[in-house]
């Protein structure tokens, strides 16, 4: 078998891990893993990483309901608003150039791995906001998450789970309600595109089930680890990956 093949799929079980523990960054890793290790072109990339985030994601949903942790009201405006966002953003995404989608993507890995490498503060306890602010803001960030998703492949969980704690939910139930919302607007993109690539099948499929293997061990592990720790982590890796595309893409336009 070919090494790159063996490299993608024990990094598959990485991302399952991610998803399950943290609610996000399984597109962030599969992105790369497809175009840099196994050097599947961009659209095919963005197609098929929806595909491995919809399943893995709903699989850790699964799990996350049966310990009570999913936000229903809340994951129905993120899904509706989102569903609208990916079609839209998987339409857009078809217009723009690979060169375009690939520094779009690298960027956003960049900006959210500093977002998630700042050491937090507690928030003090604030009055509630009212019902209609607050279907506001849900609805907008739903929408801008939907666009994201179907636009560069990105499921959103790094937007949906700040978001939510910020609006006030634990981030148990950030992390149960952000992989439920995940799973549909992942879907949505996945079946805007579909029909726009030639999918290779065998090795998404099997990356799919190693990632959903890993998952379990991301939701086995995400009540005993400390979560600052996790995010610098997980931070410091999404920020490495990020500037090596954005590096390899690059290198590729002034050689080419």
């Amino acid at each position: 078998m070919d090494t790159s093949i063996i490299l993608a799929m024990t990094l598959a079980a990485l991302v399952g891990v991610a998803l399950g523990l943290l609610g996000g960054g399984g597109s962030i890793l599969t992105f790369p893993i497809f175009s840099l290790v196994l050097g599947i072109g961009t659209r095919e990339t963005i197609v098929s990483s929806l595909f491995v985030v919809a399943i893995t994601s709903a699989v850790s949903a699964a799990f996350r309901v049966r310990r009570r942790e999913v936000r229903w009201k809340v994951a129905g405006v993120f899904a509706a608003t989102g569903l609208i966002g990916g079609i839209g953003g998987g339409m857009v995404g078809q217009l723009l150039p690979e060169t375009v989608l690939t520094v779009l993507f690298a960027a956003i890995m960049i900006v959210t791995a500093i977002a998630m490498m700042r050491p937090r503060r507690e928030r003090a306890a604030r009055p509630p906001t009212r019902p209609v602010v607050r279907g506001i803001r849900t609805t907008g960030t739903g929408l801008g998450v939907g666009v994201l998703t179907g636009a560069l492949g990105a499921g959103g969980g790094f937007l949906i789970v700040p978001a939510l704690t910020f609006l006030g939910q634990p981030i148990a139930a950030a992390v149960g309600t952000s992989l439920l919302v995940i799973a549909v607007n992942s879907s949505a993109g996945f079946l805007t595109q579909i029909t726009t690539v030639a999918i290779h099948w065998p090795i998404v499929l099997t990356f799919t089930a190693l990632a959903v293997a890993g998952s379990f061990i991301g939701l086995a592990l995400s009540h005993r680890l400390p979560a600052a720790g996790i995010r610098t982590g997980f931070g410091v890796l999404v920020l490495a990956v990020g500037l090596t595309m954005l590096a390899t893409l690059i290198i590729q336009t002034l050689s080419a």
